[in-house]
């Protein structure tokens, strides 16, 4: 298979709003700084960095194999520790609301 045919899992446009509203929300508040996007044969992943050459803090991924199971969206910590998985992608990213309330309470 050429390149050009193999499969990718990709977020959609409502998806990718979503979590792109997290991420300006806490790159106004100053903890976020930097982001990359990975589109692979069974994982989509949305990493989000303090700053460029270091290790992602969160990767928000889908994982559409586990829709049937314990849900297809997860956020997962930088040591690999699974903060939230769902069905529902808002539901998974309140994960964050703790952290961007902290956030907001600093300025």
């Amino acid at each position: 298979m050429s390149p050009a045919t193999v499969p990718q899992v990709c977020f959609d446009r409502l998806e990718l709003n979503r979590i792109l509203t997290l991420y300006g929300r806490m790159v106004s508040a100053g903890e976020w700084r930097d982001y990359a996007l990975d589109f692979l044969e069974d994982v989509a992943v949305f990493s989000i960095f303090r700053r460029t050459a270091e290790m992602p803090l969160f990767r928000i991924e889908k994982r559409p194999r586990l829709r049937a199971k314990q849900g297809q969206y997860s956020v997962v910590a930088a040591g690999g520790v699974i903060l939230k998985r769902g069905h529902e992608l808002a539901q998974v990213l309140k994960v964050f609301d703790k952290k961007l309330f902290k956030a907001l309470s600093k300025e």
